[in-house]
C-alpha cells in the first residue's frame, strides 16, 4: 500500500466520433496486443448494428446494458486465522463498471458466431433484455455474496 496518499483519478479521453468517454473504456478493453484501430472498428461496427436493431443512440444503450449488468456487491477472498472465506463486500460505482465492461467482453467473446462485432451487439442486446451470460454473471455473483453472508463481519 502506498504511504503518500491516493494516486489522482485520470480523465479518459473522449472518442472521435461519439465524443463519449464510455465508448473509449470499451475500447481499451476490446483492444488487444495495442491494436486500437482494429477496436475502434469492432466497436463501431457493433454500435451500428445495435441502432439498426433498436432504432435509438447506441451509446445510450451501452450505458443501459452497463447499468443491468454492474452488480451492487461481490465476494472478495479474506483470509482470517489460517482458513480463506469469500466476503461479500460492496462495490463501487467504478469498479461496478469495469467489471460490467469485463463480463459483457467476456461473454461475447465466448459466443459462438461471425465477427466479434456482431457477437458483442448481441450480447449488448441481450442483456439490456435481461438476458444473456453477462447478466447471468451478475445473479451468480449476487447469489454468491448471498450464501456467504454469514462472514460479512469479517469486512
Amino acid at each position: 500500500m502506498s504511504r503518500r496518499g491516493t494516486a489522482e483519478k485520470k480523465t479518459a479521453k473522449s472518442d472521435p466520433i461519439y465524443h463519449n468517454q464510455l465508448v473509449n473504456m470499451w475500447v481499451n478493453r476490446i483492444m488487444k496486443h495495442g491494436k486500437k484501430a482494429l477496436a475502434y472498428q469492432i466497436l463501431y461496427l457493433a454500435m451500428k448494428r445495435i441502432k439498426q436493431k433498436t432504432k435509438r443512440n447506441p451509446v445510450s444503450v451501452l450505458h443501459q446494458a452497463i447499468r443491468r449488468v454492474t452488480p451492487n456487491i461481490a465476494v472478495k477472498a479474506r483470509r482470517v486465522s489460517g482458513s480463506t472465506h469469500q466476503v461479500p463486500s460492496e462495490i463501487g460505482s467504478t469498479q461496478g463498471t469495469a467489471l460490467a465492461i469485463r463480463w459483457l467482453l467476456g461473454a461475447s467473446r465466448k459466443r459462438p458466431g461471425q465477427n466479434m462485432a456482431f457477437k458483442l451487439s448481441s450480447e449488448v442486446l441481450d442483456a439490456i433484455k435481461g438476458s444473456g451470460n453477462a447478466i447471468r454473471k451478475k445473479e451468480e455473483t449476487h447469489r454468491m455474496a448471498e450464501a456467504n453472508r454469514a462472514f460479512a463481519h469479517f469486512r
